[in-house]
């Protein structure tokens, strides 16, 4: 089943290099995140995202039961 949310949009996911580099990043100088233009429009976003978890959720558990009773 596809998912219809983003678990991880707010942080940016770094190459094997990045990843590498961030070993010997002790300043935390590398540290990346998604940002969006205001923080209204972030939490809009994130309670987007949480709801369409919840639907997702839902409906694999709808699928299961209808499973199940057959």
């Amino acid at each position: 089943m596809k998912k219809h949310y983003i678990s991880n949009k707010l942080f940016a996911e770094p190459s094997f290099i990045e990843g590498g580099a961030r070993l010997l990043d002790f300043g935390n100088t590398l540290q990346e995140y998604n940002a969006s233009e205001t923080d209204a429009e972030t939490d809009i976003e994130s309670l987007k995202n949480d709801w369409r978890a919840i639907g997702d959720d839902i409906k694999i558990s709808i699928e299961r039961y209808e499973q199940l009773a057959r």
